[in-house]
């Protein structure tokens, strides 16, 4: 019989406690993170680095687990995609396993234990370590739990291993199943098909359609392992055929065209869900990033879950994939001597089937960089990689920072970023002498990875012509210069990529705002990011998009000083502009203003009169800037390319907010029990225009099969709880998440608000 998957969402139990009553279980479902509804403390342990919520503590989970026959010849295993962290667990009563490392997917052979009729499942969940990671990490049974069937011959896929490559117009597909037995394989939708015994299989496609992040097409590979022609176990695969080359001083080239990168960071909290996010909401926010023009994604700086992968294969997205961050210092240090292979293990053989992958991390701004120490432990990571894929390059992910030995040891150093990034006696100031290490770290990768260096690249090309450079970590506006890292000059270092063949791209910290690594009390997480929590664009989404993009766009903004600080760290932060044209305050006085855009000039109205701004070409970053006399009305700026209107962007100012308005109305959502969706209701005027200083309290309410999960408004300093039904607007809006129950029917979600008329919204549930 083919394999069998149950996914174990329901009949949970959680506590918290290092030895819980029955009685303080309460029920949850999963994903669940405990430590997103935890209050905000200024003063708790490690409160920057976790958002100021307190995370730490005991977190216990029990379920029953009905099995209605157990099968001879049958192999059982309880499937993990992460539990965070150092879990314990108990199979009707037995001790049976767990995982220290909180991002790794494991599974544990429960054949023996697993009986007919109920099974009793106890998790201890113990984050009591110290330190935590720099970013919020969250805390609990936060990503899927299966169980898996299947005969005691089938495939383990951890073991399978599949390979494409062109040769002449053909596509060949190279298959090591990981079994001596006969296997047959099939590509679906090609019709094409191949048996063999022990070692190796190999497919040939004519004229292949390839995968790349602009064509991102996929195959549907189907292994059969059989005996005596029957079907003992069948695995599916979706793969794509490409090849990646890294040519020196010509770029990065897939399928023999060259790409550049232009990519985000991301953390794998989403807002007000924490670490418990779902594919749906994943898939939600990479649409937003696909839109742009992002090709390119960082998951920082971990293992992220396996759905995450499928839709960056799906949707067309290179990733560069990293198990950990730092070694031996930070939340890694107690893990790294034990578990590093481990836990590599558990990335490169679950994702070096995917076409996404296009480049395996081995570190990021790690302690001791460029010295021996580090060199020696760079070695054996990559090594060990390589042993395990040896098609992808590997890279490490260089801090700015260098220093000479100093004999400190990292792992007893309580805040190692500090330790790493601040200035003293033993830093390395030299541009020649931090070459030489930079020299030993490119020794032994294959492609240089500079977080907040591109002021540096073509000094480090110089030494080193036969690399190419990436850039793993950006300023999202801002850039350095020779002589300072931190420079406020204004050269984008997105651009950066576009001068130089040498340089295959550029990934901006971060995409997303995300929680923890918080710069100052108040703000809970770090909010100098292109999109805010609950998917609100800053203006600095729109410059990305107008360099990503080739659908031509344009976008004006205001530069409004009246607006409230939002806690962001400076050199990730950029000059206040705001989307909107309302100066209660102001009658008649000139403000400053920027535009994005595209195309090869924009002409400005106001109140229908013209103004003449400069080319976009003019300044360096290729962002319109200059003022304009502020008067209440219309402000539109119009692309044109060629003398001819191809987009045009209109704010207005409004009157007297007297209506909420959902973004999404009466969608059909065809879901599984589960479903999770985020809605955004915006404050409007009675002509429709947005309200964006409006910040009264929206109340919401849902009727029908679904519930309210959390609420938010994109504002890191806003202190409200997440799970509540209500939340203030923050510059017009306000977020709410509902999960729907699955059951066919409609779901109203309606949005209340003083003095506003409700705003309601609907969803058919198929």
């Amino acid at each position: 019989m083919p394999r069998y998957i149950k996914e174990i969402t329901h009949g949970w139990e959680f506590a918290i406690g290092p030895e819980p009553s029955s009685e303080s279980y309460t029920s949850v479902y999963l994903p669940h993170d405990w430590a997103i509804t935890s209050p905000l403390n200024k003063n708790v342990k490690e409160g920057a680095s976790q958002g100021y919520r307190d995370r730490w503590g005991i977190g216990w989970y029990k379920c029953n687990l009905e099995l209605n026959e157990k099968k001879d010849r049958h192999k059982y295993f309880l499937c993990f995609e992460g539990i965070f962290e150092n879990s314990t667990i108990w199979l009707g009563g037995k001790e049976i396993g767990g995982r220290k490392y909180g991002y790794s997917p494991f599974r544990l052979d429960v054949t023996k234990e697993l009986v007919e009729g109920s099974n009793k499942i106890l998790i201890k969940v113990d984050n009591t370590a110290s330190p935590a990671d720099r970013w919020y990490s969250g805390a609990g049974l936060y990503r899927a739990v299966e169980l898996l069937e299947v005969d005691e011959k089938h495939f383990n896929e951890h073991e399978l291993i599949v390979k494409t490559k062109l040769r002449d117009n053909h596509g060949v597909i190279s298959i090591w199943p990981g079994v001596n037995e006969k296997v047959r394989a099939t590509i679906d939708n090609e019709n094409i098909e191949l048996e063999g015994t022990g070692g190796f299989l190999e497919l040939e496609i004519p004229n292949p359609r390839l995968w790349s992040a602009e064509e991102p097409n996929l195959y549907t590979l189907t292994l059969e392992l059989l005996e005596n022609q029957q079907v003992k176990d069948k695995i599916t695969l979706r793969i794509g055929i490409r090849e990646i080359e890294m040519r020196p001083n010509q770029g990065m080239y897939v399928n023999g065209q060259r790409v550049i990168l232009k990519g985000v960071c991301l953390h794998q909290d989403i807002g007000a869900r924490g670490i418990a996010a779902k594919k749906e909401m994943w898939q939600e926010r990479l649409e937003i990033l696909k839109e742009m023009g992002c090709n390119c994604i960082r998951p920082s700086h971990h293992i992220f879950p396996s759905y995450f992968l499928d839709l960056c294969d799906e949707m067309g997205f290179y990733v560069y994939e990293e198990a950990f961050d730092k070694w031996q210092s930070g939340l890694y240090a107690r893990y790294f001597e034990e578990n590093w292979q481990q836990d590599l293990d558990a990335m490169v053989k679950r994702d070096r089937n995917r076409p996404c992958i296009f480049i395996w991390g081995a570190g990021n701004e790690v302690e001791n960089q460029g010295q021996d120490s580090m060199l020696n432990i760079l070695k054996d990571i990559c090594d060990y990689i390589r042993t395990l894929d040896d098609t992808r390059p590997i890279t490490y992910a260089m801090n700015p920072h260098f220093k000479r030995e100093s004999g400190i040891d990292a792992s007893t150093v309580e805040d190692i970023q500090v330790f790493v990034d601040v200035a003293d006696d033993h830093s390395i100031t030299d541009i020649d002498e931090k070459v030489e290490r930079i020299k030993k770290i490119v020794n032994l990768v294959d492609v240089i990875s500079c977080n907040y260096q591109n002021q540096w690249y073509p000094y480090i090309h110089q030494q080193m012509p036969d690399k190419l450079i990436l850039g793993t970590e950006v300023f999202p506006f801002f850039s350095g210069h020779p002589q300072q890292l931190k420079n406020f000059a204004i050269e984008s270092p997105s651009l950066v990529p576009y001068q130089y063949d040498y340089v295959i791209g550029s990934i901006i910290w971060t995409g997303y705002d995300y929680l923890g690594e918080s710069s100052v009390y108040p703000v809970k997480g770090h909010t100098g990011s292109l999109i805010r929590t609950n998917n609100e664009k800053r203006f600095s989404a729109h410059i990305l998009e107008s360099y990503w993009n080739e659908k031509p766009m344009v976008r004006f903004n205001v530069l409004d000083y009246s607006l409230a600080d939002e806690g962001t760290n400076k050199h990730w932060d950029m000059p206040m502009y705001a989307e909107h044209w309302h100066f209660p305050q102001f009658s008649r006085v000139v403000v400053p203003y920027a535009i994005a855009t595209n195309c090869d000039e924009v002409a400005l109205y106001v109140n229908g009169v013209r103004h003449y701004p400069p080319k976009p070409m003019v300044f360096p970053n290729r962002v319109i800037t200059g003022f304009i006399g502020y008067e209440p009305g219309t402000v539109e700026a119009v692309g044109l390319c060629g003398g001819v209107e191809v987009c045009r962007h209109t704010v207005t100012t409004p009157d007297i907010g007297v209506a909420l308005r959902f973004d999404k109305n009466e969608s059909a959502v065809i879901c599984e029990e589960g479903y999770e969706l985020l809605l955004t209701v915006r404050a409007i005027d009675s002509n429709g225009n947005l309200c964006f200083r409006e910040s009264t309290l929206v109340s919401f309410t849902v009727d029908g099969p679904g519930e309210i999960l959390a609420v938010d408004n994109g504002n890191l300093m806003n202190h409200e709880p997440y799970n509540n039904s209500f939340v203030h607007m923050y510059r017009g809006c306000a977020s709410v998440l509902i999960r729907l129950k699955g059951d066919r029917g409609r779901v109203v979600v309606n949005a209340y608000a003083g003095g506003f008329r409700p705003g309601q919204t609907m969803i058919y549930v198929n």
